[in-house]
């Protein structure tokens, strides 16, 4: 949620954070504002609506702001307070004095709005942020103020006032703040919301995401939960907000600036579809050992006896990670043998959750910063799970906190809907199913004939790529239909709750996905004539059953697209539109079944002129509760 950007060097910091705004606007798009250090003033301005918006404002002459070598920036997604140019960041104190941009909630803001308003402050803005900002000013005391860059290490008046009122303060946040009278120092912070410094030759970006780093540097140092860092064009220091000194841990950032771009394609999430082939032979690259047979997962070396031994699983995530582990649930008891549950991480931590000895805890997030899947993560910790990761951002605080884990190295997603992230997450489930039943009761010869399967994949996602414009034109023949279904059984009901959600969030169609048997307990009254019904029917143990769900559509009616196996030529007589996949290992199949449903939302996201990569409402990383 939200994209901060900040900067201390010896570049002009506007163009700099606007370039850095732009590559994090996925982040959130409902308002923008930039805040530029100058001759001991803070000169902000900021619009509602994207950043071309704010970008067009700075050009006019009265609206210009001055050259300056520090300075901060953000883009928004709305949670206190209305999308309104009072309510965007940053926001300053009554005086004009503190600058902040924070991404998070601020949970106790009205008990600290109320104290503040009796000491007479003044409040222009509906925003928790607000708050903080006014919070840091009251606490600072320009007196304390240390000659810069600092006498000694001693701490300035603005890192004081930073750690007093963080103290002051519960909820959530990533921070960046600037005073008007310590003009080249930039204070940093984070509890739950992620904040990154890059390291470069002189000077200093700090963001809550490396896409608007990797351009100026790939030397990143991630700060951890209660940690801060003062920043100077000379140097930084790091600390925790008791002022406990921290040594920073320089690293390489794993995405590359040509990773960012879109090269070819009108949209990162079309570009993102395409690349799965690639995506998911990296994810299995040095996994996957054809020759001895066996699946290699360094990460977890070192507990592969308790995961042999483990009880009971539960996998933990969000939207389209709870899919993926929906899959993961199939895949570990089907293979692993292993009782398995998949968690709403939202609903995990508040319903006093039964963890026995022997419980594994899963926690799946492509970025690692999930706030509801981390909080999921800690309470199942706290009470003694052995807790796993499969992430995919390098370094995030889920990938820190867990026990072991497994990244997806399938590259960074930009596309506020996720989609080679869901490829890369069965992926991995597959890959920790297979290494845990091979260690309990799979033959040889069988975990083989699944590395065989697996190691197909990536060609065969190639050849479902391939009807891209056949699933255009189907889906521009019901893109005006305001109703959809989608239906599966076994290992695709998964996918059907997928390909709803895809549909859903970047065309804003009203879709619902079951499990096809459950639509004649109560959906099938939804069904109208020409009423659009996907359904996910490859060959499998349930086809003749889901023909049967298929006709009972097609009698009332509806509209019948299939997602079926190639060289079925039955279901062209009962299905209005085909899309094929090649033959595969059931438990392998929404690896590709998946695929047609991506690339259906996409088309219909295009033909309804929907902002495909920014969706309304959306954000890529929720960081907040």
């Amino acid at each position: 949620m939200c994209g901060i950007v900040a900067y201390v060097g010896k570049k002009n910091a506007q163009s700099l954070l606007l370039e850095g705004l732009k590559r994090l606007e996925y982040r959130g798009y409902d308002s923008a504002g930039i805040c530029i250090g100058q001759d001991h003033t803070l000169h902000t301005r900021r619009a509602v609506g994207r950043i071309s918006v704010l970008e067009s404002a700075l050009e006019h002459a009265q609206t210009q702001l001055p050259a300056g070598h520090i300075g901060m920036a953000h883009t928004r997604w709305a949670t206190h307070g209305a999308p309104t140019e009072c309510n965007a960041h940053p926001h300053m104190d009554d005086k004009n004095k503190i600058a902040l941009v924070h991404n998070g909630i601020i949970e106790n803001y009205s008990t600290l709005k109320q104290f503040l308003i009796e000491k007479g402050h003044t409040f222009s803005s509906q925003t928790d942020t607000e708050v903080l900002a006014m919070l840091i000013a009251h606490f600072y005391k320009p007196a304390d103020k240390q000659a810069e860059p600092g006498a000694d290490g001693e701490r300035s008046a603005l890192t004081k006032a930073v750690q007093a009122a963080l103290h002051e303060t519960r909820g959530t946040y990533g921070i960046a703040v600037m005073a008007a009278d310590e003009p080249s120092t930039l204070v940093v912070a984070r509890r739950g919301s992620p904040l990154i410094i890059g390291v470069g030759n002189g000077e200093y970006i700090v963001a809550s995401d490396a896409a608007a780093i990797v351009e100026h540097t790939t030397q990143v140092v991630y700060l951890n939960d209660n940690e801060m860092a003062v920043i100077r064009p000379n140097g930084f220091r790091t600390m925790t907000i008791d002022d406990v000194p921290v040594t920073p841990e320089i690293k390489e950032a794993e995405f590359k600036l040509e990773q960012m771009e879109l090269g070819q394609y009108e949209h990162f999430m079309l570009k993102e579809i395409m690349e799965q082939p690639t995506s998911i032979e990296n994810c299995l690259r040095g996994r996957v050992d054809l020759l001895e047979g066996r699946v290699v997962l360094g990460g977890l070396a070192n507990y592969a006896r308790d995961l042999v031994r483990a009880r009971r699983v539960i996998i933990t995530g969000c939207g389209t990670a709870w899919h993926a582990g929906l899959v993961g649930e199939y895949l570990m008891e089907d293979l692993a043998k292993i009782p398995t549950e998949v968690e709403y991480a939202s609903e995990f931590r508040y319903r006093n959750p039964i963890i026995e000895d022997g419980t594994v805890v899963i926690a799946i997030s492509q970025s690692g910063e999930t706030a509801d899947t981390l909080a999921a993560l800690r309470e199942a910790r706290e009470r003694g799970a052995l807790s796993l990761g499969v992430i995919n951002t390098v370094g995030s605080t889920i990938a820190r906190e867990t026990d072991a884990g497994v990244y997806l190295h399938v590259g960074p997603e930009i596309g506020v809907a996720s989609t080679k992230a869901f490829s890369g997450q069965v992926v991995v489930e597959t890959l920790l199913a297979l290494f845990i039943a091979r260690r309990k009761y799979m033959s040889q010869q069988v975990l083989v004939e699944f590395l065989n399967a697996l190691n197909k994949i990536p060609e065969q996602v190639r050849r479902v790529l391939e009807q891209t414009d056949t699933i255009k034109t189907v889906t521009e023949q019901y893109v005006q239909r305001e109703n959809w279904l989608f239906l599966g059984r076994g290992y695709n009901y998964p996918v059907a709750l997928e390909g709803a959600l895809k549909l859903k969030e970047i065309s804003y169609i009203h879709a619902e996905g079951l499990p096809a048997a459950e639509m004649k307990h109560g959906p099938i009254a939804l069904i109208s004539a020409g009423m659009p019904v996907v359904f996910i029917a490859p060959r499998g143990s349930q086809y003749e059953k889901i023909l049967g769900n298929i006709q009972e559509v097609k009698a009332r009616g509806g509209k019948i697209i299939a997602v079926a196996s190639e060289g079925d030529e039955h279901i062209h007589t009962v299905a209005d539109h085909v899309f094929t996949v090649p033959e595969t290992i059931e438990p392998l199949q929404p690896l590709l079944t998946v695929i047609p449903l991506q690339l259906l939302a996409y088309h219909a996201a295009v033909a309804r002129g929907c902002n495909v990569d920014k969706p309304r409402n959306l954000a890529k990383s929720v960081t907040v509760e």
